[in-house]
């Protein structure tokens, strides 16, 4: 009998040393132009419901401070998946999705997916990828795959079960969030006795706006319906976040695993946040409040973002941080846990000695952004931004609104971080502080730094619809193809269904259809965006 004891009292040892030297999970949760303020744990407005990420956030850290790295939903996810600024391998900003030879560069790089399965982590990814074709995202390292961001079929191996099924269409009724979220539940136990990385991209609260009933009614009386969408889709992710705790919680496996959730960039508010029937372009209901600007600006407005991690009993819970953190720390701090090689190219941080106290100090000496024709650094309180021909210098401590630009009276300050941002820029591809854009982007960028920055608000902001950017004199010309196809692809998946092209359009419908008909040259039901013309 005492054999027996001894024997049962070593394989508790043996399993409980097993357990501690296993190395961690990481669980990464990317929200799609998802406002500052829409977390409930920001404590900005009472109309939120986010009970379950306010939970993870008690229990672990709330980064007031968390910034992506750019104010586009490409280039910030080539940024957090390959760890590096992702000017330094040239994609810049989405319309670089379509430029061959950039994403070539990205697909030659190594993602966080890659290097964790090189170190016999399980990888699995769910929602929105927006970095190639579906298809080929098990070449990034990713195991399990199922590519949704919108009510149609997935592009998957993996099904809700958590079952291998051949790569291709996945159909399901199951609303596209609700199905990211079972997806990532029936990989947790499908995985749950080995180290594993997923990977969760939620479409939300992304225009087009598509919350079901369900989520719809919890948040009943007056408010602009735009508003009501994105909460209803935000309470749909914050439910699957509730899941997956549950889950983790079953296996035993909440001290083994390190859950980060981080926005992709800011919220598009088009100025003045017109709550404009349907779903598609325009403000998507989600507020940066009290950050000023919004999506496609490098104010605070359009990269600092919800920033939530938590890793209970090694990270101490209930943390407050206010050091500047970015989303490339995620991949270095993945790298680290997994006991990986350092590896000099990641341009991030390990987070988890600075969140757990072992190491003072701020993470980074300075963060760096670079979008098109803006460029910005953050280097301690002090923040430089350029655009629009502008120049800006903030103090973050004390006007994290930007509200007053302090260039003219910390002039040493404002040269000394421009000297530090050459320096940076000129590592990038191409080299140089500001890149070349379009007109039309100087255009935009004029009236919205005018709009946010400036206080210039003496002509209508721009319009919400398709026509945006259009002036009085191009009204009659007829859209390109190129210029209907970036219409009517709300979800931005580089496909056009049928019923995103009819957009909710109930006149000429059998004209509208012969229209659609021509541009699906296979006649799949699909319009591809490799069936355009060559621009």
């Amino acid at each position: 009998m005492k054999r027996i004891i001894t024997l049962f009292l070593l394989l508790v040892a043996v399993s409980a040393q097993a357990a501690a030297q296993r190395k961690p999970n990481i669980i990464m949760i990317y929200t799609d132009d998802h406002g500052y303020a829409d977390l409930g744990c920001q404590g900005v407005f009472d109309d939120i419901r986010t009970p379950h990420i306010d939970r993870l956030a008690e229990s672990g850290v709330r980064m007031t401070d968390g910034y992506c790295t750019a104010p586009q939903c490409v280039p910030s996810r080539g940024g957090l998946l390959s760890g590096q600024y992702q000017n330094r391998f040239g994609l810049e900003s989405n319309p670089q999705f379509r430029d061959v030879d950039v994403m070539a560069r990205f697909d030659g790089l190594e993602t966080i997916a890659e290097r964790l399965k090189r170190a016999g982590y399980a990888t699995g990814m769910a929602g929105k990828w927006h970095l190639g074709p579906g298809k080929e995202i098990p070449r990034h390292g990713f195991d399990h795959v199922y590519y949704r961001n919108s009510n149609r079929p997935a592009t998957a191996n993996i099904d809700l079960d958590g079952e291998d099924v051949p790569m291709g269409a996945c159909p399901s009724k199951t609303y596209h969030l609700d199905a990211c979220s079972e997806v990532a539940c029936a990989f947790v136990e499908r995985y749950n006795s080995q180290p594993f990385f997923f990977y969760l991209a939620y479409r939300a609260p992304h225009v087009p706006l598509d919350a079901p009933k369900k989520y719809l009614d919890r948040f009943p009386g007056e408010m602009p319906e735009r508003r009501r969408q994105a909460l209803a889709m935000i309470s749909s992710m914050d439910d699957g976040v509730g899941r997956i705790v549950e889950t983790l919680r079953k296996h035993k496996l909440e001290k083994h695993t390190m859950v980060w959730i981080v926005g992709d960039n800011g919220a598009p508010l088009k100025i003045h946040k017109l709550d404009a029937p349907g779903g598609g372009p325009g403000w998507d209901g989600s507020l940066n409040d009290p950050m000023n600007g919004e999506k496609g600006m490098l104010t605070e407005g359009g990269i600092r973002v919800p920033f939530v991690v938590s890793w209970k009993d090694t990270i101490p819970g209930g943390q407050v941080y206010s050091h500047p953190v970015i989303a490339l720390d995620m991949a270095a701090t993945a790298n680290a846990l997994a006991g990986l090689p350092d590896a000099p190219e990641l341009d991030g941080v390990n987070l988890v000695p600075y969140l757990t106290g072992e190491t003072k100090g701020a993470p980074h000496d300075s963060l760096f952004w670079r979008w098109l024709g803006q460029s910005a650094i953050r280097t301690g309180k002090w923040k430089y931004l350029r655009g629009a021909g502008r120049e800006y210098l903030f103090d973050m401590e004390n006007d994290a609104e930007e509200t007053n630009n302090l260039l003219q009276t910390h002039p040493e300050v404002a040269q000394q971080l421009i000297s530090e941002l050459e320096a940076w820029a000129g590592t990038l591809d191409p080299p140089g502080i500001g890149a070349v854009h379009s007109e039309g982007m100087r255009r935009a960028s004029n009236e919205y730094f005018n709009w946010y920055l400036d206080g210039i608000r003496d002509k209508p902001p721009p319009a919400t619809d398709a026509k945006v950017g259009a002036k009085k004199s191009d009204t009659k010309r007829m859209p390109t193809d190129w210029q209907i196809f970036e219409q009517r692809d709300r979800n931005e998946d580089d496909e056009v269904t049928w019923d995103e092209y009819l957009g909710g359009r109930t006149e000429k419908v059998d004209l509208i259809r012969r229209a659609f008909n021509r541009r699906d040259k296979n006649s799949d039901g699909v319009w591809q965006k490799s069936e355009l013309p060559k621009p």
